[in-house]
């Protein structure tokens, strides 16, 4: 060790260290200290509008701060045309009454697809303004519906004894 980092591990070293802690306070301390830079009536119109502000503005802002976070989930699932964006908005409304618990419920479901939704209706998007998914109808589909309405009305034209209308025309 070297001489004098020794000095600072007797007694006399403590003693110089704990002076200069308990005396750099009491220099740094204001010679005069004041509540507010405000006196006399500006002080109490600033305590009138900061009692109004903490009254009436602090909780009609908390209150749509609040709405808007919990309806969060609900525009999620519409702008991802989840499938399931009524009950998920249900869910939301649902939050709002019993204090917000549901909401990470919600949340989580506008981010997630049903896993068997695609296997049922064949997509797993609602087109926008439709309340239930319906398969698209491919043309292929169209056509083949087309032609089973085209052999039938040529069989019930045999039957009747008439002759069947032609293949192009429906």
């Amino acid at each position: 060790m070297k001489p004098h980092s020794r000095s600072l591990l007797t007694p006399a070293g403590w003693r110089s260290r704990w002076r200069a802690v308990f005396l750099l306070p009491l220099l740094l301390w204001p010679a005069s200290a004041q509540a507010s830079m405000f006196k006399g009536e500006a002080l109490d119109k600033l305590a009138d509008v900061l009692t109004w502000v903490v009254l009436i503005v602090a909780p009609v802002v908390g209150i749509a701060v609040f709405l808007l976070v919990h309806i969060l989930p609900e525009k999620i699932a519409e702008k991802k045309q989840h499938p399931q964006a009524k009950a998920i908005q249900c869910l939301c409304l649902l939050s709002l009454v019993f204090g917000g618990i549901l909401w990470p419920l919600a949340w989580l479901w506008a981010y997630t697809r049903p896993v068997l939704h695609k296997l049922a209706y064949g997509t797993d998007q609602v087109a926008h303004g439709h309340d239930e998914a319906k398969p698209p109808k491919a043309t292929a589909e169209a056509e083949e519906l087309q032609q089973l309405r085209q052999r039938l009305a040529e069989l019930e034209a045999k039957r009747a004894g008439t002759p069947a209308p032609e293949r192009g025309k429906a």
